[in-house]
């Protein structure tokens, strides 16, 4: 093989394993994305069919033409839902099934003899099958040539599992000529299929060579090369190099971005983990309903890859060392209370960190500058700051040895709105990058708007006039999370302003009566409602009763 192409190919898999996206154009010119694990997610249902297929015709269990029919059926009720399988892979299968009808003792005898249980079924083995078994199918014109019957073989051979993968010529022809692998030197099923095979084990060899644990067998490594197919072929004609020829793949956090409605897109992979690489801690800070919390969540399992590696904790004025690092709980055992010494969040997440070296592990902390810091924290103060098993500390309880691992990650939330909590000490500030989150400033602004159906958006307008009109907008502004919920009609975007905004309102206007007056004004000219406030309960207000919000007429 050219070793220079062969070393493109792979960094290109690479790419196609650690993004996981293909790109695709259907009959319409529309582009389709499915990963790697899409593509191969039907053939492994086709294992599971035929596999049940070939447990019954070794056994001889009468239904097992009926098995073997659904197994070949593309179309059939047991591809029902699944996900990448595409009928185009497969040729005419016809006259296998008509072979099982007309000589049904004739076929199951060949199919015992492809599908046999013994210990010589190697690949060699298993090759020397092929040709005895299209031998025994009567010759029909939907049968096909040499390469068309060792398609709906391989096709059955996946009852045998996922060393067995599907085959299709043109597929690897392509790849084999622009890798300047040799085809193989005779056209027959057995030979063909076998080179196939062994061609298969050098990609695997080759990823493995460099460290890599996919593919993880035959199959997954015939699921790139299919994929890959593409890009050889536009190569070729090109006259250039894959990598040319491969789309741009989308950045995960770019693409969650768009998701949760960034603006710009790029803004976590371009600002917030450039800043999240180097200190490993950030805090987003800004107004309520801003979103910093479920972006922090959001961003930290896209990262982690699984859920598993990322905890959610919050912090409150009670929080202490001893429930976030280490410390001693009450216990009953046999009737007998007594201490235990158990680990906090940090410990148990740095755990995972120390387990999973090659992975990223999240602590997200809610409302961080609620808990008292010093206290919260301790030693770690250096740690933060400091990582890695040179820098080490003791810790107060268990007196172990402890650093900070460098893939665990921390990022917290910071509500600037409350002026009951103290500011951040320097130390800590330090510390951490800080992000703002502001409705007024991106990646926040406008995102009410993108969000709001057309018929809607007067909310959005609505919400940006009042945000003027608070004092320090930075800091006391409403956020868009408030009007963010599914379905959002007037009545409840009323209900929404009457019974959670305008309280946080008149909390942040405390002793400015008029210029609260003023913003329910605004409220009221946008959603075509009286300004008039609620009744008391006793049936009189302090204007009317004829205004309530949500039932206005129209």
């Amino acid at each position: 093989m050219d070793q220079a192409k062969l070393d493109e190919y792979l960094q290109v898999g690479k790419k196609l394993f650690d993004g996981e996206i293909t790109f695709k154009e259907n009959k319409k010119g529309e582009t389709i994305c499915k990963t790697l694990d899409d593509r191969e997610g039907y053939k492994l249902k086709l294992i599971e069919d035929l596999a049940r297929a070939r447990a019954a015709v070794l056994i001889g269990d009468d239904g097992w033409g009926k098995l073997v029919e659904d197994g070949l059926d593309m179309n059939g009720p047991a591809m029902k839902g699944i996900k990448g399988g595409n009928p185009s892979y497969w040729m005419n299968h016809s006259a296998i099934k008509e072979w099982i009808k007309d000589r049904p003792d004739d076929a199951l005898r060949a199919f015992q003899s492809l599908w046999a249980e013994d210990d010589t079924s190697s690949a060699e083995r298993i090759c020397e099958r092929i040709p005895a078994f299209v031998a025994e199918v009567p010759p029909r014109a939907k049968w096909g040539g040499t390469m068309t019957k060792l398609s709906i073989v391989a096709h059955l051979l996946l009852g045998l599992g996922p060393e067995y993968p599907p085959f299709q010529i043109t597929k690897f022809e392509k790849v084999w000529d622009y890798l300047e692998y040799p085809r193989p030197s005779e056209k027959k099923e057995g030979e063909v299929y076998k080179h196939t095979l062994d061609f298969l084990d050098k990609i695997k060899e080759q990823f493995h060579a460099l460290g890599y644990d996919r593919p993880k067998d035959r199959l997954d490594a015939q699921s790139l090369v299919w994929t890959m197919h593409g890009f050889v072929e536009k190569a070729m004609k090109n006259g250039n190099s894959i990598s040319e020829n491969v789309p741009e793949l989308p950045d995960p956090l770019t693409k969650l971005g768009k998701e949760l409605l960034l603006e710009p897109a790029s803004f976590l992979s371009k600002t917030v983990w450039p800043l999240l690489e180097d200190k490993k801690q950030i805090i987003f800070q800004g107004p309520p309903g801003t979103g910093k919390t479920y972006v922090a969540r959001k961003l930290a399992e896209c990262l982690a890859g699984d859920p598993k590696r990322v905890e959610l904790v919050q912090f409150h004025p009670s929080y202490a060392y001893e429930d976030f690092v280490q410390g001693f709980r009450p216990t009953l055992e046999g009737g007998s209370a007594g201490f235990t010494m158990r680990n906090g969040p940090l410990l148990r997440m740095a755990k995972q960190a120390f387990e999973e070296p090659s992975e990223k592990h999240f602590l997200v902390i809610d409302e961080i500058n609620r808990g008292n810091l010093a206290k919260v924290f301790g030693e770690l103060y250096f740690l933060l700051e400091y990582r890695g098993k040179k820098h080490k500390m003791r810790l107060q309880y268990s007196n172990t040895e402890f650093w900070m691992p460098e893939n665990l990650y921390i990022i917290g939330t910071m509500n600037t709105a409350d002026r009951s909590i103290a500011l951040l000490d320097a130390a800590l500030r330090r510390r951490f990058y800080f992000v703002p989150f502001h409705p007024d400033k991106d990646p926040i602004k406008g995102m009410l708007e993108r969000y709001l159906q057309e018929n809607m958006k007067w909310v959005a307008k609505a919400v940006e006039e009042i945000n003027g009109m608070l004092p320090e907008r930075d800091d006391a502004a409403v956020g868009p999370s408030y009007f963010m919920k599914e379905n959002l009609d007037k009545e409840m975007a009323n209900r929404i302003w009457e019974y959670n905004v305008i309280p946080y309102v008149e909390e942040q206007l405390h002793g400015v009566p008029d210029r609260i007056e003023a913003i329910k004004g605004i409220w009221s000219k946008h959603a075509g409602v009286s300004s008039t406030p609620l009744s008391d309960g006793d049936g009189e207000e302090n204007g009317s009763d004829e205004a309530v919000p949500g039932n206005e007429a129209n």
